[in-house]
């Protein structure tokens, strides 16, 4: 069980959450949830004694697996020996032990390594390598990698094995903020599985809606200063949160109406012979004040892309017989694919099998060593690199107005702040420079100048990057109700699933295309496979 004690945490003037007292139950899985900035990475951080609060306490259990970040640090160690550092008792008895086997052997020593041996075997030490590999494989890494030190893996792969040193000990809590980043949907299907499976309290931040909505027993909201439980998971918190506010807010209608009854007596009778009467109903008025309802710090932004004004060629995309390939990798080899205008195209497959190679091909960034894509008539594209540096130079002292401003020409500035009030930058965050933006404002600045055109053609790749779940929906609806043609590529299932009609999946042995949902690619690929 993890308890928080009367936990508050201001940032200058500003309140996260207030006088908090909550338990974290064994047997239960928490979704931790909350806008961007509301204070869940930092209540994470509280709870691992990585940041004080400013006032409360924390209570945790003997044993917590934490999803760390700071890779440099196990960057010279072997994967597995990382993910075996997750059992702090353990690692420490391996070390000491083999560096005692190193010196010279005295009974004082062998006295202490008699001690570390009984550590180790209650510790299940014997069985530890084995345990770490089950994990890594689970995470998507080869055997090859299991001795490579970490620093060695790319990037993804890294972060894959702190994961699995959070995992690693049966940890009697379990705190992951992000566990999904730089998952593929295999890699995430066998963490839903394992947490599934996991008897401890578990709290987990995520933007991967599907991912909650598969794992969650509770949720763990941080609104109105406060954290609030609901059970069920997160689309059963949303109908909840939404229901509970609009009951308070029409308690608040009812009891103003009764108020301006009462009033209107004591008005009309205050100074006459009713004098009992009106005392009485003074005193009523004060028993119904309406409840003061804090302000909710949900926002959700308003993306809607404008219907194309100019429409493509049936075919925007024929791809014929594409190869691409980065020195001694093949990444793509003789693909081949017609694109139909208002096609909604889905592209997933693990990471390094070449989705975001396609998607720059497609988007004319890159070109292909071997055959050729014919773009149809009239083919207007918007592009949303993964990489939003790509298109986002911050080494330019711009502000996002300034920024936006030639993307569309003759766009007053009225209207660009418009459009980025949409996006949740109201009156000066206008004028914040570009330099100065989040992973997450980034995106939406990136979307609001989509949003500005009037493209026939959007191609995405990872666009829910950086993004909280709210603005994760809104861009699934908007992508869902657009009149042109949608590529996205995305390890998010709901937004997939809320957006695509056609799927083209890189897989180990080639790349599969489907006319249908996601969910129906998946169902049929389990049946053949």
């Amino acid at each position: 069980m993890i308890v928080l004690d009367k936990i508050t945490k201001k940032l200058g003037v500003r309140i996260l959450f207030e006088e908090v007292s909550v338990a974290f139950n064994e047997g239960n899985r928490y979704g931790l949830t909350g806008p961007n900035g509301a204070g869940k990475s930092t209540l994470m951080k509280i709870m691992m004694g990585l940041e004080d609060p400013t006032s409360g306490t924390v209570s945790l259990p003997k044993r917590v697996g934490f999803l760390k970040q700071n890779l440099e640090e196990f960057s010279h160690f072997r994967a597995v020996d990382v993910v075996i550092m997750g059992n702090s008792r353990l690692w420490k008895a391996i070390c000491e032990r083999d560096k005692l086997y190193e010196g010279e052997m005295t009974d004082a020593v062998g006295l202490r390594l008699g001690d570390l041996e009984e550590i180790i075997a209650e510790e299940d030490g014997y069985t530890a390598e084995t345990d770490a590999e089950v994990l890594l494989g689970g995470m998507g890494l080869s055997q090859e990698d299991f001795n490579k030190n970490v620093g060695e893996l790319p990037l993804d792969m890294q972060f894959r094995v702190l994961l699995c040193q959070a995992l690693f000990g049966k940890p009697e809590a379990l705190l992951l903020d992000e566990p999904t980043n730089h998952l593929d949907l295999e890699s995430i299907k066998w963490l839903e599985d394992f947490l599934h499976d996991y008897a401890g309290a578990l709290i987990v931040v995520s933007h991967d809606r599907h991912f909650l909505n598969t794992i969650c027993t509770h949720i763990a909201d941080i609104d109105y200063e406060t954290i609030i439980i609901y059970p069920g998971n997160y689309d059963a918190m949303i109908a909840n949160k939404s229901q509970a506010r609009s009951r308070a807010e029409l308690e608040n209608k009812s009891r103003e109406k009764k108020v301006s009854q009462l009033r209107e007596f004591v008005q009309k009778f205050g100074a006459g012979t009713r004098a009992s009467q009106v005392q009485s109903r003074i005193k009523e008025m004060k028993k119904l004040a309406p409840d003061e309802l804090k302000k909710s710090n949900i926002q959700r932004p308003f993306i809607r892309f404008e219907p194309p004004t100019k429409q493509s060629g049936q075919i925007p995309f024929k791809i014929e017989g594409i190869s691409k390939s980065f020195g001694d990798i093949h990444v793509i080899k003789n693909f081949s694919y017609e694109i139909n205008r208002g096609d909604k195209i889905g592209v997933i497959g693990n990471n390094g099998r070449g989705k975001t190679t396609l998607l720059k091909l497609l988007a004319g960034v890159l070109q292909p060593d071997q055959g050729q894509i014919v773009l149809g008539n009239h083919v207007e594209i918007g592009y949303f690199p993964q990489n939003h540096e790509d298109l986002v130079d911050k080494s330019i002292k711009v502000n996002m107005v300034d920024w936006l401003r030639p993307k569309k020409e003759g766009m007053h500035e009225q209207e660009i702040r418009g459009v980025l009030g949409k996006l949740l930058f109201s009156g000066h965050e206008g004028l914040k420079e570009i330099s100065k933006l989040s992973g997450g404002e980034t995106a939406r600045l990136i979307i609001a100048s989509l949003m500005m055109n009037t493209f026939n053609t959007l191609i995405l790749d990872e666009p829910n990057n950086h993004l909280d779940l709210e603005s994760v929906s809104s861009l699934g609806w908007g992508l869902e109700d657009y009149k042109g043609t949608v590529i996205i590529a995305s390890h998010d299932r709901d937004l997939i699933s809320t957006v695509a009609n056609r799927i083209i999946a890189l897989e180990e042995d080639g790349i599969h295309t489907y006319d249908g949902s996601l969910d129906e690619y998946l169902e049929r690929r389990a049946v053949l496979y």
